[in-house]
């Protein structure tokens, strides 16, 4: 543990203590008498009244209504936080009235030196998501959709879940176990266990009117849902070796059911194992479109006729 965390982690820890001794720091955080002695005065000059006891059962107390000192961020933790929040913007994140907020909150506690670093930093750095010709700090007004927020509070709670679906020119209603929520593609989508079909679904959350716990009592328990996914998952048969310029690629950008395996210590070769639905059309134009996006670092072991045949079929129109 570092010197600062775990001056941090001793603060918490005095703090909820009416009473400690050295010896009692020594043992808790593995460290040596001399240095416990220097990391308590160190505490002391922080400003937290800590008040000695001499004696063979002497320590230190802390007075009394005392509370932690104010939280004092370094330069690099300030650049860290904001260049987050920098990277983030007009992605749809939810909470992002909060985290405007914040960032006016934390922009209050830094010095006028550090405020203009963090506006230097901000007209240079450019990522994915700024616009250039707005590229202000506290511009976070890229809102996701208004049922996010409510479906995060919601699964906190509970993940069994009561869903309203707009599907097409009808509302359909859905019991489910969220398994996962995630965002791809620029859209935020639902990955659920239909509880009444006993199969895995997708949503988008933009589709979605209703979310509400699912009151039923007997509910099928989380390792019985998993157990019945795993019986469901159909037999790979996309099997391909992927080079570092292939490896590359699929950090950019890869479909949310697909992961690699690294073969080296270096992260430069890895296999990827998967199972495609060819009776798919569009499951099949996506991966289609998708390999040939992964570019020619890739050696197949094993793949479906159908996309070999679509692949085939896309290159002959660039190569006749």
């Amino acid at each position: 543990m570092k010197k600062v965390e775990r001056i941090n982690v001793m603060m918490r820890y005095i703090n909820n203590r009416a009473h400690f001794t050295i010896s009692e720091i020594m043992r808790e955080f593995n460290i040596s008498r001399s240095t416990a002695i220097r990391d308590i005065r160190e505490i002391e000059a922080m400003g937290m009244p800590l008040v000695a006891e001499v004696g063979r059962d002497g320590g230190y107390f802390v007075m009394n209504n005392s509370v932690l000192p104010t939280v004092r961020f370094t330069d690099s933790e300030i650049k860290a936080l904001f260049i987050a929040f920098m990277a983030t913007r007009n992605l749809q994140l939810p909470y992002l009235k909060s985290r405007q907020s914040l960032a006016e909150k934390l922009l209050g506690l830094i010095s006028e030196a550090q405020q203009e670093d963090l506006v230097l930093l901000n007209q240079i750095l450019l990522f994915e998501g700024t616009n250039p010709n707005n590229p202000d700090l506290l511009d976070l007004s890229d809102l996701p959709h208004p049922m996010l927020e409510k479906l995060i509070e919601s699964l906190i709670m509970d993940r069994y879940l009561w869903i309203s679906v707009k599907e097409e020119k009808e509302i359909r209603s859905y019991s489910i176990y969220l398994l996962h929520l995630y965002r791809e593609k620029s859209i935020w989508k639902v990955e659920a266990f239909d509880l009444k079909e006993e199969k895995r679904q997708i949503f988008p959350v933009d589709n979605l009117i209703g979310v509400e716990p699912y009151p039923v009592k007997k509910r099928t328990s989380r390792t019985n849902i998993l157990e019945k996914l795993s019986m469901k998952d159909e037999a790979i048969n996309l099997v391909l070796e992927l080079g570092p310029q292939a490896i590359a690629q699929f950090k950019k950008y890869h479909p949310i059911k697909v992961s690699i395996a690294y073969t080296n210590p270096y992260q430069t070769t890895a296999v990827l194992k998967t199972f495609i639905d060819v009776n798919n059309t569009e499951e099949l134009s996506e991966v289609t479109n998708w390999l040939l996006f992964l570019g020619g670092d890739i050696h197949v072991r094993e793949m479906p006729e159908e996309i070999l045949g679509c692949i085939q079929e896309r290159l002959s129109l660039f190569c006749p």
